[in-house]
C-alpha cells in the first residue's frame, strides 16, 4: 500500500514537472531588407506612389516651436527658376494640391526598411506641394528619417508597426516656409500612415485534423521580434486551440 501511494505521488510529481517545464511551440520568420527592397519595387511599379493631404494639419500644429523634438533640416537645394515658377501661380490655389506624396527614390536616397543596431530605420523620400500665405504655390522635396516601432496586435492576429519620424531633410522652397512645411509632412505622415500591417500570422498558422474528433487551429500568443544585422527575426509563439 505504501509503496503504490509512493508510485502515486512521484508520478504526480513528475508530471507536474514536465508541465512547468512545457513550452508553446514557435515559429520563426525571417525578413530581410532584399525582402522589402523588392516589395517596394513592386509597389511602386504597380500603383500610384502613395499621398497625403496636408490640408488638416493647419496653424494650431504648428503653434507649437518644436513637434516631438525633431530635427528640422532646411536647405535650399533646388534651383531659383524652380522656385519663381511656384510663385507665378500665387493666387491659384485651385492648383496647388497641399500634398506631400512619397517617391521611391529622390536624390540618392531611397524609400526603404533598413535593420540597423537593433532598431527598425525607415527613410522616406517624397515631393510635394504646399500653399504658403502671402506668396503662394510652393514645391518641395526631400526625404525623411524615422524609425519603425513593431507591436503585436494580439486581437487581429498581426505584427504592425508604427513610423515615427526623427529628422525631416526638406529642399526646394528657396528657404521660403521650410520649417512650417517640415513640420505639415511630419504631421502627414505619422498621422496617415499608421499603422502598416508588417505580417499577417494568420496567413502563416495551420490546422491539424484530429481523426472524428476536429480541428486543432494555431493562435499565436506572443511575439518576439529580434533586429540583427540586415534581418528581422519574428519569433512566434503558438498556442493550439481547437477550431
Amino acid at each position: 500500500m505504501i509503496q503504490r501511494q509512493l508510485s502515486t505521488v512521484l508520478l504526480a510529481l513528475l508530471l507536474f514537472a514536465v508541465s512547468a517545464h512545457a513550452q508553446r511551440p514557435e515559429v520563426t520568420i525571417s525578413l530581410n531588407e532584399p525582402f522589402f527592397d523588392a516589395l517596394l519595387d513592386s509597389v511602386f511599379s504597380n500603383f500610384e506612389p502613395p499621398e497625403f493631404s496636408m490640408a488638416s494639419f493647419g496653424s494650431d500644429s504648428l503653434s507649437s516651436p518644436s513637434v516631438g523634438g525633431l530635427d528640422w533640416s532646411v536647405g535650399t537645394a533646388f534651383s531659383a527658376p524652380s522656385l519663381a515658377a511656384s510663385l507665378q501661380d500665387a493666387g491659384e490655389v485651385g492648383a496647388c494640391t497641399e500634398s506631400v506624396k512619397l517617391l521611391r527614390e529622390m536624390r540618392g536616397v531611397k524609400t526603404a526598411v533598413r535593420f540597423r543596431d537593433g532598431k527598425v530605420v525607415a527613410p522616406l523620400a517624397f515631393t510635394g506641394t504646399y500653399s504658403a500665405p502671402f506668396i503662394g504655390c510652393v514645391e518641395f522635396a526631400g526625404f525623411a528619417e524615422s524609425n519603425l516601432e513593431l507591436e503585436f496586435d494580439q486581437n487581429t492576429q498581426r505584427l504592425i508597426g508604427r513610423v515615427q519620424v526623427t529628422t525631416v531633410n526638406l529642399n526646394g522652397t528657396g528657404g521660403v516656409g521650410g520649417t512650417m512645411i517640415a513640420r505639415l509632412i511630419q504631421g502627414s505622415i505619422d498621422k496617415k500612415m499608421n499603422p502598416v500591417e508588417i505580417l499577417s500570422l494568420e496567413k502563416v498558422s495551420f490546422g491539424v485534423p484530429v481523426q472524428r474528433a476536429g480541428l486543432l487551429k494555431m493562435r499565436a500568443h506572443r511575439i518576439r521580434p529580434e533586429v540583427g544585422n540586415g534581418v528581422l527575426n519574428v519569433r512566434v509563439e503558438y498556442d493550439f486551440v481547437k477550431g
